[in-house]
């Protein structure tokens, strides 16, 4: 086989008009592909029914999805706790401006605020060091229990529910030390209402009514926790301010709309300024419009952020499809071409259109051949139509093959298979500049290569014996070797394949088509530079070589029992 280089065959491209059309016809499926997935994720219907979630309790219909959802780290839980802090500290100045016992108040206060300080610390434990560094320096378990707060659920939730519970409380606390208004069954106490409003205090009432629903809010705030403990937490609470409200501190509202209505008793008030004026209906009014509304909006909440994680895990599978695909591309990429050449082609920057190769001034190449299996390779009802020929010649390919995997031969790179002829070469992986720098280094390391391609074909030859013996052949191995400057580079874009050319190549390829079976043939250069290396030669003599003229040419003396050794182990 003639490996030639010529300008005309470096100057060939494969089209760039058909790859540009194919990668625009793949970009353009990608992207729709992408806006059909975001429109099917955020449209209307989706709300109504998903085929991955229950449309009324909104969990989803993969046990292991919702376990993931449920397990999510939450980073911003801090921020939660820090937004319920400061409904509590609104509650908490609404209720000292209107009390008229603020030193009773205060106490339930403190103990509250201790709870939510504590709370506040636990979640922002690992920024405290970075305002008292030197103090905290040792204080390593501060950031790992900030850690744990955002991703455990089992530390969250008590905290969670410990800082709804203390806000929802102390929403109402105030009527706790409010005097029950006994008078307000006495219609000669009501004759002076202003005297009774200013000192029974009942100006406070709708501030309480604004601290409930403060407190209904805060049960919100919490977006990404469980949707079941904020729905229990809202109905709960409302329950409890209706049998405030209508039952245990009835009369509080009754009186305070007798205040507000002194010309008429608790039953002619509603007759006098109708039904939806009474402070004790319009206050339950209030807290069931807040209730719907929040439950509302927690559903809503709850099912975009559930539609988000969706959309992350949808787009993580396919992050880990497409990484898969570059991996197993890579890898096949790697079978086909060196991997310091694959790089380059699954590369961001790689185009298709464009031409590799490279120029080396010092390559040792090798030509191994059965000639033998020739005469072996027939087709008859026997070897099933020269099916078993093949797969003998196939266990020949793999074993020399797998040599290259020892990491005595990582710098000898297999060129291709012609036929029964294994192509491999020595030095291809050099860096750009390697060759210019340090010229006695290169020069020394360009003789190892040689020699690591003479040891090469010597465990060829040891592999092929090891064959024999189990296969009862006597196929022997003819090997021609030559180092000297080759052009490497890929042609082809959709089935690329790596190729050397140059006069290297043809005089080594000359070097096993003259050579003798069992030997290895090699040039008078090689052969200076073997002997260098502590290899002895035997001279054969002149020969004449296609396109060359006569070359005197030189067998490598081997010891073949040792070859049979590398065979055996």
């Amino acid at each position: 086989t003639e490996h030639c280089v010529t300008a005309h065959s470096l100057s060939l491209h494969p089209s760039p008009h058909r790859n540009r059309s194919q990668k625009s016809k793949f970009d353009e499926e990608l992207y729709n592909k992408m806006v059909m997935t975001i429109d099917g994720l955020s449209s209307s219907k989706q709300w109504i029914k998903s085929e991955e979630m229950f449309s009324f309790t909104l969990w989803f219909t993969k046990k292991e999805l919702e376990k993931q959802y449920r397990a999510i780290d939450l980073p911003g839980f801090k921020y939660y706790i820090g937004c319920a802090s400061f409904i509590f500290l609104c509650i908490f100045v609404v209720q000292m401006c209107v009390a008229k016992q603020p030193q009773d108040l205060g106490v339930s206060f403190g103990v509250s605020t201790c709870i939510l300080l504590l709370t506040l610390c636990v979640c922002f434990a690992g920024h405290l060091p970075r305002f008292f560094p030197e103090r905290l320096a040792s204080c390593q378990w501060l950031s790992t229990v900030s850690e744990a707060v955002g991703k455990k659920p089992f530390v969250r939730l008590p905290l969670a529910v410990a800082s709804t519970a203390v806000i929802l409380i102390i929403a109402v606390i105030n009527l706790c030390f409010f005097p029950f208004p006994e008078l307000c069954n006495n219609t000669a106490a009501l004759t002076n209402a202003t005297e009774f409003e200013a000192s029974h205090g009942l100006f406070f009432m709708p501030y309480v009514v604004y601290c409930c629903l403060l407190g209904i809010v805060a049960c919100g705030v919490f977006l990404r926790v469980s949707v079941e403990l904020k729905l229990i937490f809202l109905v709960l609470a409302s329950i409890g301010y209706y049998i405030i409200i209508l039952q245990t501190h009835s009369n509080l509202f009754e009186c305070y709309g007798s205040v507000l209505y002194p010309n008429g008793t608790s039953d002619t008030i509603l007759e006098q300024s109708g039904l939806m004026k009474h402070p004790k209906v319009m206050s339950c009014v209030y807290i069931s419009l807040f209730l719907i509304t929040m439950v509302f909006l927690t559903q809503q909440t709850e099912y975009y952020c559930r539609q988000d994680f969706l959309l992350k895990n949808k787009n993580r599978q396919e992050q880990d499809k497409i990484e898969t695909m570059e991996n197993l591309n890579r890898l096949l990429l790697e079978n086909v071409l060196p991997a310091h050449v694959a790089s380059l082609f699954v590369g961001e920057n790689k185009k298709n259109e464009d031409l590799y190769y490279k120029s080396y001034d010092c390559v040792c190449v090798m030509f191994a051949s059965v000639p033998d299996f020739k005469e072996f390779y027939t087709e008859c009802d026997i070897n099933k139509e020269g099916l078993e020929c093949l797969r003998l010649l196939n266990e020949i390919i793999a074993d020399f093959d797998e040599l290259l995997s020892k990491p005595k031969f990582s710098g000898v790179e297999k060129i291709k298979t012609i036929g029964s002829t294994y192509m491999a070469a020595a030095g291809l992986s050099v860096t750009a500049g390697q060759d210019n720098n340090q010229p006695a280094q290169d020069r020394e390391r360009q003789h190892t290569q040689i020699g690591n391609m003479v040891e090469f074909a010597i465990a060829l030859v040891g592999k092929l014996d090891g064959i024999n013996r189990h296969s009862f052949n006597s196929f022997r191995l003819r090997v021609g070797i030559n180092y000297g400057p080759v052009i490497a580079g890929v042609i082809g874009a959709r089935k690329p394949q790596y190729d050397i050319w140059g006069n290297t190549v043809n005089v080594s390829s000359r070097m096993e088509s003259t050579g003798e079976l069992g030997k290895i043939q090699v040039t008078e250069e090689t052969s200076n530079v073997l002997q260098k290396l502590g290899y002895s030669c035997e001279c054969r003599g002149m020969i004449k070589v296609k396109g060359k003229g006569e070359l005197r040419t030189f067998f490598v003396c081997t010891d073949m029992s040792k070859s049979q050794g590398i065979a055996l182990s």
